[in-house]
Protein backbone atom coordinates (compact mmCIF):
# COMPACT_ATOMS: atom_id res chain seq x y z
CA UNK A 1 0.00 0.00 0.00
CA UNK A 2 1.31 3.11 -0.99
CA UNK A 3 2.28 6.01 1.45
CA UNK A 4 -0.10 8.42 -0.21
CA UNK A 5 -3.25 5.88 -0.06
CA UNK A 6 -2.42 4.96 3.95
CA UNK A 7 -2.06 8.91 4.40
CA UNK A 8 -5.92 9.55 2.70
CA UNK A 9 -6.85 6.38 4.80
CA UNK A 10 -5.37 8.50 7.88
CA UNK A 11 -7.12 11.86 7.23
CA UNK A 12 -10.44 9.91 6.50
CA UNK A 13 -10.23 8.38 10.03
CA UNK A 14 -9.60 11.93 11.47
CA UNK A 15 -12.44 13.39 9.39
CA UNK A 16 -14.71 10.53 10.60
CA UNK A 17 -14.19 10.99 14.22
CA UNK A 18 -15.45 14.29 13.92
CA UNK A 19 -18.48 13.02 12.35
CA UNK A 20 -19.00 10.55 14.94
CA UNK A 21 -19.02 13.11 17.56
CA UNK A 22 -21.49 15.62 16.51
CA UNK A 23 -23.41 12.21 15.28
CA UNK A 24 -23.86 10.97 18.54
CA UNK A 25 -25.76 13.63 19.95
CA UNK A 26 -28.14 12.83 17.44
CA UNK A 27 -28.09 9.11 18.46
CA UNK A 28 -28.38 10.11 22.05
CA UNK A 29 -31.98 12.51 21.85
CA UNK A 30 -33.32 9.46 19.76
CA UNK A 31 -32.52 7.06 22.02
CA UNK A 32 -34.14 8.95 25.04
CA UNK A 33 -36.86 10.70 23.12
CA UNK A 34 -37.40 9.17 19.93
CA UNK A 35 -37.18 12.74 18.41
CA UNK A 36 -35.36 13.62 15.28
CA UNK A 37 -33.74 16.98 15.89
CA UNK A 38 -33.89 18.17 12.12
CA UNK A 39 -31.55 21.80 13.45
CA UNK A 40 -28.63 19.21 14.81
CA UNK A 41 -26.31 19.98 12.03
CA UNK A 42 -27.21 24.55 13.00
CA UNK A 43 -25.55 23.76 16.69
CA UNK A 44 -22.68 22.23 15.06
CA UNK A 45 -22.83 25.56 12.50
CA UNK A 46 -23.19 27.53 15.73
CA UNK A 47 -20.22 25.61 17.40
CA UNK A 48 -17.78 27.14 13.89
CA UNK A 49 -19.25 30.61 14.77
CA UNK A 50 -18.10 30.57 18.59
CA UNK A 51 -14.56 29.49 17.43
CA UNK A 52 -14.76 32.35 14.86
CA UNK A 53 -16.10 34.70 17.27
CA UNK A 54 -13.34 33.45 19.78
CA UNK A 55 -10.53 34.05 17.66
CA UNK A 56 -11.71 37.09 16.12
CA UNK A 57 -12.25 38.90 20.16
CA UNK A 58 -9.05 37.02 21.68
CA UNK A 59 -6.78 35.48 18.95
CA UNK A 60 -7.43 31.98 20.38
CA UNK A 61 -7.87 28.82 18.99
CA UNK A 62 -8.85 26.04 19.62
CA UNK A 63 -7.90 25.49 22.91
CA UNK A 64 -10.05 28.54 23.82
CA UNK A 65 -12.93 28.54 21.42
CA UNK A 66 -13.67 24.62 21.85
CA UNK A 67 -14.26 24.97 25.72
CA UNK A 68 -16.68 28.18 25.32
CA UNK A 69 -18.34 26.68 22.03
CA UNK A 70 -19.31 23.29 24.25
CA UNK A 71 -20.69 25.39 27.17
CA UNK A 72 -22.45 27.65 25.34
CA UNK A 73 -24.14 25.13 23.13
CA UNK A 74 -24.97 23.05 26.04
CA UNK A 75 -26.57 26.03 27.62
CA UNK A 76 -28.46 26.80 24.28
CA UNK A 77 -29.64 22.95 24.43
CA UNK A 78 -31.19 23.48 27.91
CA UNK A 79 -32.79 26.85 26.75
CA UNK A 80 -34.01 24.75 23.49
CA UNK A 81 -35.73 21.61 25.33
CA UNK A 82 -37.33 23.49 27.82
CA UNK A 83 -38.65 26.44 25.42
CA UNK A 84 -39.64 24.27 22.48
CA UNK A 85 -38.93 20.22 22.77
CA UNK A 86 -40.67 19.63 25.84
CA UNK A 87 -43.85 21.25 24.45
CA UNK A 88 -44.03 19.57 20.97
CA UNK A 89 -43.25 16.18 22.25
CA UNK A 90 -46.56 15.86 23.95
CA UNK A 91 -48.04 16.78 19.78
CA UNK A 92 -47.86 14.49 16.93
CA UNK A 93 -44.96 13.53 15.23
CA UNK A 94 -45.53 15.97 12.90
CA UNK A 95 -45.06 18.71 15.17
CA UNK A 96 -42.00 17.46 16.27
CA UNK A 97 -40.51 17.39 12.46
CA UNK A 98 -41.61 21.15 12.04
CA UNK A 99 -40.82 22.30 15.16
CA UNK A 100 -36.97 21.29 14.94
CA UNK A 101 -37.20 22.22 11.39
CA UNK A 102 -38.71 25.73 11.87
CA UNK A 103 -35.38 25.71 14.99
CA UNK A 104 -33.12 25.60 11.88
CA UNK A 105 -34.05 28.33 10.18
CA UNK A 106 -34.08 30.51 13.01
CA UNK A 107 -30.82 29.68 13.78
CA UNK A 108 -29.72 29.71 10.59
CA UNK A 109 -31.18 33.04 9.29
CA UNK A 110 -30.46 34.67 12.67
CA UNK A 111 -26.52 33.85 11.65
CA UNK A 112 -26.94 35.20 8.40
CA UNK A 113 -28.40 38.69 10.02
CA UNK A 114 -25.89 38.59 12.28
CA UNK A 115 -22.78 38.05 10.53
CA UNK A 116 -24.24 38.16 6.49
CA UNK A 117 -23.66 35.40 3.91
CA UNK A 118 -19.93 36.15 3.42
CA UNK A 119 -17.36 32.90 3.69
CA UNK A 120 -15.01 32.85 6.60
CA UNK A 121 -12.38 30.76 7.89
CA UNK A 122 -9.52 30.48 10.85
CA UNK A 123 -6.18 30.97 10.29
CA UNK A 124 -4.91 27.95 8.75
CA UNK A 125 -1.66 27.98 11.13
CA UNK A 126 -4.19 28.81 14.17
CA UNK A 127 -3.57 25.23 15.25
CA UNK A 128 -0.01 24.68 14.25
CA UNK A 129 1.48 23.29 10.73
CA UNK A 130 2.15 20.43 9.10
CA UNK A 131 3.20 17.25 11.18
CA UNK A 132 5.23 14.00 9.53
CA UNK A 133 4.67 11.12 11.53
CA UNK A 134 6.69 7.99 10.05
CA UNK A 135 6.31 9.41 6.59
CA UNK A 136 2.99 10.82 6.70
CA UNK A 137 2.35 14.42 6.74
CA UNK A 138 -1.06 15.20 8.54
CA UNK A 139 -2.31 18.56 9.22
CA UNK A 140 -2.25 19.71 12.84
CA UNK A 141 -5.87 21.31 12.85
CA UNK A 142 -6.94 17.88 11.84
CA UNK A 143 -5.14 16.01 13.76
CA UNK A 144 -6.40 17.65 16.77
CA UNK A 145 -9.76 17.28 16.03
CA UNK A 146 -9.60 13.83 15.37
CA UNK A 147 -8.06 13.11 18.19
CA UNK A 148 -9.87 15.19 20.64
CA UNK A 149 -13.19 14.18 18.36
CA UNK A 150 -12.68 9.99 19.48
CA UNK A 151 -11.69 10.85 23.00
CA UNK A 152 -14.83 12.56 23.87
CA UNK A 153 -17.22 10.20 21.76
CA UNK A 154 -16.06 7.29 23.60
CA UNK A 155 -15.97 9.28 26.86
CA UNK A 156 -20.12 9.48 26.20
CA UNK A 157 -20.06 5.69 25.47
CA UNK A 158 -18.82 5.48 28.95
CA UNK A 159 -20.83 8.02 30.41
CA UNK A 160 -24.20 6.37 29.43
CA UNK A 161 -22.74 2.88 29.98
CA UNK A 162 -20.54 3.06 33.51
CA UNK A 163 -22.19 5.75 35.77
CA UNK A 164 -24.99 6.33 37.53
CA UNK A 165 -26.14 9.30 35.63
CA UNK A 166 -26.04 7.35 32.93
CA UNK A 167 -27.91 4.75 33.79
CA UNK A 168 -30.51 7.04 35.08
CA UNK A 169 -31.02 8.08 31.50
CA UNK A 170 -30.97 4.96 29.80
CA UNK A 171 -33.94 3.95 32.25
CA UNK A 172 -35.84 6.89 31.34
CA UNK A 173 -34.81 6.14 27.08
CA UNK A 174 -36.19 2.55 28.51
CA UNK A 175 -39.37 3.12 30.17
CA UNK A 176 -40.06 6.82 31.55
CA UNK A 177 -42.78 6.10 33.70
CA UNK A 178 -41.00 2.92 35.76
CA UNK A 179 -37.93 5.37 35.60
CA UNK A 180 -39.90 8.18 37.31
CA UNK A 181 -42.00 5.88 39.65
CA UNK A 182 -37.62 4.66 40.77
CA UNK A 183 -37.73 8.77 41.70
CA UNK A 184 -35.84 9.88 38.33
CA UNK A 185 -37.14 12.63 36.56
CA UNK A 186 -37.58 12.70 33.01
CA UNK A 187 -37.70 15.75 32.19
CA UNK A 188 -34.48 16.35 33.96
CA UNK A 189 -32.56 13.62 31.85
CA UNK A 190 -34.23 15.02 29.06
CA UNK A 191 -32.80 18.51 29.54
CA UNK A 192 -29.33 16.80 30.39
CA UNK A 193 -29.27 14.79 27.19
CA UNK A 194 -30.16 18.06 25.34
CA UNK A 195 -27.26 19.70 26.88
CA UNK A 196 -24.38 16.65 26.30
CA UNK A 197 -26.01 16.58 22.22
CA UNK A 198 -25.33 20.17 21.86
CA UNK A 199 -22.27 20.65 24.02
CA UNK A 200 -20.98 17.86 21.42
CA UNK A 201 -22.01 19.43 18.55
CA UNK A 202 -20.58 22.63 19.78
CA UNK A 203 -16.96 20.92 20.49
CA UNK A 204 -16.93 19.60 16.59
CA UNK A 205 -18.37 22.61 15.35
CA UNK A 206 -15.41 24.45 17.31
CA UNK A 207 -13.09 21.63 15.73
CA UNK A 208 -14.15 21.69 12.39
CA UNK A 209 -13.74 25.54 12.04
CA UNK A 210 -10.00 24.94 11.91
CA UNK A 211 -10.07 23.23 8.53
CA UNK A 212 -13.48 23.84 7.61
CA UNK A 213 -15.37 26.79 5.50
CA UNK A 214 -17.60 28.65 8.14
CA UNK A 215 -21.25 29.87 6.72
CA UNK A 216 -24.33 29.82 7.67
CA UNK A 217 -25.47 27.50 5.21
CA UNK A 218 -22.89 24.79 6.04
CA UNK A 219 -25.91 23.25 8.72
CA UNK A 220 -27.16 22.01 6.00
CA UNK A 221 -24.44 19.65 4.85
CA UNK A 222 -23.70 18.69 8.44
CA UNK A 223 -26.83 17.59 9.10
CA UNK A 224 -27.17 15.12 6.27
CA UNK A 225 -24.03 13.93 7.28
CA UNK A 226 -25.28 13.06 11.13
CA UNK A 227 -28.53 11.58 9.18
CA UNK A 228 -25.97 9.37 7.24
CA UNK A 229 -24.08 8.50 9.79
CA UNK A 230 -26.82 7.71 12.65
CA UNK A 231 -28.89 5.79 10.18
CA UNK A 232 -25.82 3.56 9.47
CA UNK A 233 -24.82 3.03 13.01
CA UNK A 234 -28.21 2.52 14.00
CA UNK A 235 -30.53 5.22 16.30
CA UNK A 236 -29.68 5.24 19.43
CA UNK A 237 -26.56 3.75 19.65
CA UNK A 238 -23.46 5.30 20.18
CA UNK A 239 -21.03 2.91 19.44
CA UNK A 240 -22.51 2.46 16.01
CA UNK A 241 -22.66 6.26 15.40
CA UNK A 242 -18.83 5.81 16.22
CA UNK A 243 -17.91 3.18 13.78
CA UNK A 244 -19.79 4.83 11.13
CA UNK A 245 -18.23 8.05 11.49
CA UNK A 246 -14.58 6.51 10.75
CA UNK A 247 -16.31 4.55 7.95
CA UNK A 248 -17.81 7.55 6.09
CA UNK A 249 -15.03 9.16 6.46
CA UNK A 250 -12.50 6.58 5.23
CA UNK A 251 -14.61 6.17 2.09
CA UNK A 252 -14.98 10.07 1.32
CA UNK A 253 -11.16 10.37 1.29
CA UNK A 254 -10.51 7.16 -0.27
CA UNK A 255 -13.67 7.64 -3.05
CA UNK A 256 -12.19 11.45 -3.24
CA UNK A 257 -8.83 10.45 -4.11
CA UNK A 258 -9.67 7.40 -6.02
CA UNK A 259 -12.53 8.75 -8.45
CA UNK A 260 -12.60 12.02 -7.89
CA UNK A 261 -13.71 14.79 -4.93
CA UNK A 262 -17.19 15.62 -7.33
CA UNK A 263 -17.94 11.84 -7.04
CA UNK A 264 -17.42 10.98 -3.03
CA UNK A 265 -21.10 12.25 -2.09
CA UNK A 266 -22.22 9.63 -4.64
CA UNK A 267 -20.21 6.72 -3.75
CA UNK A 268 -21.32 7.32 0.23
CA UNK A 269 -24.67 7.78 -0.54
CA UNK A 270 -24.71 4.82 -2.52
CA UNK A 271 -23.21 2.22 -0.67
CA UNK A 272 -25.13 3.62 2.40
CA UNK A 273 -28.75 3.14 0.22
CA UNK A 274 -27.26 -0.27 -0.33
CA UNK A 275 -26.42 -1.21 2.75
CA UNK A 276 -29.84 -0.34 4.67
CA UNK A 277 -31.01 -2.50 1.73
CA UNK A 278 -30.11 -5.15 3.47
CA UNK A 279 -29.67 -4.40 6.89
CA UNK A 280 -32.21 -1.26 7.62
CA UNK A 281 -31.69 -1.22 11.86
CA UNK A 282 -27.78 0.05 10.74
CA UNK A 283 -24.65 -2.19 12.13
CA UNK A 284 -25.93 -1.84 15.94
CA UNK A 285 -29.23 -0.52 15.84
CA UNK A 286 -31.88 -2.85 17.25
CA UNK A 287 -34.01 -5.30 15.13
Amino acid sequence: MSSILVQVIVGGLLLGAVYALFSSGLTLVWGMMNLVNFAHGDFVMLGMYVAFVVWTLFGAGPWLGAPIAALALATLGVVVYFGLIRHITKGPMLAQILGTFGLALLLRYSVFWWFGANFLSLPENLVGGTFDIAGLRIQASRLLAGVVALLVTLGLHLLLTRTSLGSKMLAVAEDSTAAQLMGIRPDTMHAIAWAIAAGATGLAGALIATFFYIVPTVGETLSLVAFVTVSLGGFGSVPGALVAGLLIGVIESLSGYLIGPVYKDMVVYSLFLGFLWFRPQGLMGKS
